[in-house]
């Protein structure tokens, strides 16, 4: 094979389709030549198709009277015009993961129809997990609870869901005409799919199952008229943050975004990353929380700073964003949250409780200035 009996052998293909079939746009795909063999491959209409059929004997005949040619394939292949781009997997395209029975839509709900009866919509976040954020969420609603708001709290965090535990409940939520009632908890309406699904059971779900599964617990869950609905988020930047900005936005507008951080470099890093994200969604960050702030002994009553102190205060400043106050590393967050409890509720005179309550005021009086 040389160059020269590639350049005739596509010389003689163009001639012929020129002459012969000059108006169904067929040209070279392919073309190989190997000891002898020559392997072609025909770009073609549906018209073009048609009419090579008839005309593929002559063709082959011309190919084969070449001096390099002993013996040839020839094939054809023909583009489709591009259409519509496929719908993706997941929330977008209706995967419901959750099985809920007949709905009388029988589609999924637009992003509008997203909470129609919510006011606005508090998602707490943090860049990495670890931080106490589900603790500071749960605290942070039954706290919004008690300033006389109707209260939701949403679980989005489909792999790793503490809501039951943190609320003491084990019921199951009933499915009514396609769609869950929450269960009301603390003077609170709750979901989460950890309800949903044995505590063992692990949740082995890629991104379009997850987006499914949490555009459900939106759409799919009779949540009524709620003042506000506090928004776990799993840790990170990732689908469910992304499925909740682009669903919930204008209850997100609403509202906005709490970063929970403890103070060391390292999580403040993430943080700003989780701010950054919210900033990008034009999602308002309400502010920043220093959670396990400093550890107070309950012996002694020494403090020890034990992730450093006052990073996510010094954060807040250069991200020109609201520092909304500190909650201790105490062992009684931790025991209320394992018994069930909140602790805003186990003892609502305690410190850490007067900071939660101190928090969420701060929150009500930027959200609801009118009802002050």
């Amino acid at each position: 094979m040389t160059a020269t009996d590639i350049s005739s052998l596509k010389d003689l293909i163009s001639d012929f389709l020129t002459a012969e079939e000059p108006a169904h746009q067929t040209s070279i795909e392919a073309l190989t030549l190997e000891k002898g063999h020559l392997h072609l491959i025909l770009r073609t209409t549906a018209k073009g198709a048609a009419f090579l059929q008839d005309a593929q004997t002559t063709l082959e005949d011309r190919l084969r009277q070449h001096p390099a040619v002993s013996t040839l394939t020839l094939s054809l292949t023909a583009h489709r015009p591009a259409g519509p781009a496929p719908r993706k997997a997941g929330a977008e395209s209706g995967h419901r993961p959750l099985a809920l029975g007949k709905r009388p839509t029988g589609r999924s709900a637009p992003p509008e129809a997203c909470l129609p009866d919510v006011r606005a919509v508090i998602a707490v976040a943090s860049g990495k997990g670890g931080v106490g954020k589900s603790t500071t969420a749960v605290n942070l609603a039954c706290s919004l609870a008690r300033l006389d708001l109707r209260t939701g709290l949403l679980d989005a965090d489909i792999y790793g869901p503490s809501l039951p535990h943190m609320l003491g409940e084990t019921q199951k939520p009933v499915v009514e005409n396609g769609r869950l009632r929450p269960l009301e908890r603390w003077g609170m309406e709750t979901m989460s799919i950890g309800y949903l699904v044995d505590k063992e059971q692990a949740m082995i779900w890629r991104g379009p199952m997850v987006m499914g599964a949490l555009t459900q617990l939106m759409s799919d869950v009779s949540w009524g008229a709620l003042d506000v609905l506090v928004v776990d988020l799993p840790p990170g930047t990732g689908d469910a943050q992304l499925t909740l900005t682009r669903k919930l936005s204008d209850k997100l507008k609403a509202g906005g975004a709490v970063i929970v951080s403890t103070p060391q470099d390292i999580a403040l890093l993430d943080a700003r990353r989780g701010v950054t994200l919210f900033e990008k969604t034009e999602t308002p960050v309400l502010g920043l929380i220093e959670n396990m702030s400093y550890f107070c002994c309950p012996h002694c009553q020494e403090r020890t700073d034990l992730f450093g102190h006052g990073g996510a205060r010094k954060e807040a400043e250069a991200l020109n964003i609201p520092f909304l106050g500190e909650i201790p590393l105490l062992r009684d967050i931790r025991c209320s949250a394992d018994e069930g409890t909140p602790l805003v509720l186990r003892d609502p005179d305690h410190p850490a409780s007067q900071a939660y309550r101190a928090i969420a005021r701060t929150l009500k009086d930027r959200l609801f200035p009118s009802s002050c």
